[in-house]
C-alpha cells in the first residue's frame, strides 16, 4: 500500500467535509481506478467522481497514469467562476479597461490584487535593436479561451486563496503603447500567492494559449513563434 496526501477543493471540500486526508492507496493504482475508488471510499463524491479533476504533485494527472507513493493528489472540479469566485476569461477586440476588470474580480473581503498588463513596445533595445509600427495578433479563440479556462484552474490548484481571476488578451492591429493582455489575481491578504499566480498565469498564458503576433515595422513583418511544444500534461 502507499501513503498518499489528498486535498479538497470547492464543491469536494464540501462534499468530503475536509480540506485534507492521508490515505492509504494499492501500489500501482491509477488515477482511473481512484476515481473509482474515490467514488466508494467518499460515498457523497461519488456523483461527481466521473467527472472530477485531479493533479497529481501539482500536475495534471489521466486515467492511465499511476500514482505513486507519498503524492500529493489534488481534487477538484472544473472551474466556472461564479459568484463566490469571478473570473474574467476571453479574447477580445475591444479595448482593455484595467480599472473595469480589476473591479471585475473585487469580493468584499478582497484586500490585495497584482494586476500584469503586457503592452506593444515601440522601440526594443534588448538583443536585436529595432523599432515596431504596430502588432497584428491573432487567437483561435475558441480552443484559447478553453485554455485560459485551465491556466485559472491551475492557478487554484496552486493558490487556493486566490479569490478572482482575470486573463484577457487583445486581438487585431495594436499600436505601440497598447495594453495586449492582462492578467490579474486578487486575495483576501498580499501574502496568499497573488504576486506568483499573476506571473505564472502570463507565463502559462505564454506556453499552452494559442495566440500568436506578427511584428510589422520599417524593416518588414514577422510572425513571433514560441519555442515551448505542449506535452500530455497539459492538456
Amino acid at each position: 500500500m502507499n501513503t498518499v496526501r489528498l486535498l479538497f477543493f470547492a464543491t469536494f471540500r464540501d462534499k468530503a467535509g475536509a480540506k485534507e486526508a492521508s490515505v492509504e492507496l494499492p501500489e500501482g493504482m491509477t488515477v482511473g481506478e481512484f476515481k473509482r475508488w474515490l467514488g466508494g471510499e467518499y460515498p457523497a463524491l461519488a456523483e461527481g467522481a466521473a467527472t472530477v479533476l485531479v493533479a497529481v504533485n501539482k500536475e495534471y494527472a489521466f486515467d492511465g497514469e499511476v500514482i505513486p507513493g507519498g503524492a500529493e493528489v489534488a481534487l477538484f472540479p472544473p472551474v466556472s467562476g461564479g459568484a463566490g469566485f469571478p473570473e474574467v476569461l476571453r479574447v477580445t477586440e475591444g479595448e482593455l479597461d484595467l480599472d473595469e476588470l480589476l473591479a471585475a474580480i473585487t469580493l468584499p473581503t478582497t484586500g490585495a490584487a497584482c494586476l500584469f498588463s503586457g503592452m506593444v513596445r515601440g522601440e526594443t533595445r534588448r538583443g536585436d535593436a529595432h523599432t515596431t509600427d504596430h502588432l497584428e495578433y491573432e487567437a483561435y479563440t475558441p480552443m484559447a479561451e478553453a485554455k485560459m479556462r485551465q491556466v485559472a484552474a491551475e492557478i487554484r490548484a496552486r493558490w487556493p486563496e486566490v479569490e478572482g481571476i482575470a486573463i484577457v488578451q487583445r486581438v487585431g492591429v495594436l499600436l505601440p503603447g497598447t495594453p495586449t493582455v492582462l492578467i490579474a489575481c486578487s486575495a483576501a491578504h498580499r501574502d496568499t500567492g497573488v504576486f506568483e499566480a499573476a506571473r505564472y498565469g502570463i507565463d502559462r498564458l505564454k506556453e499552452i494559449v494559442p495566440i500568436w503576433k506578427k511584428e510589422v515595422g520599417p524593416d518588414g513583418q514577422e510572425w513571433a513563434e514560441g519555442d515551448y511544444v505542449p506535452t500530455e500534461r497539459d492538456r
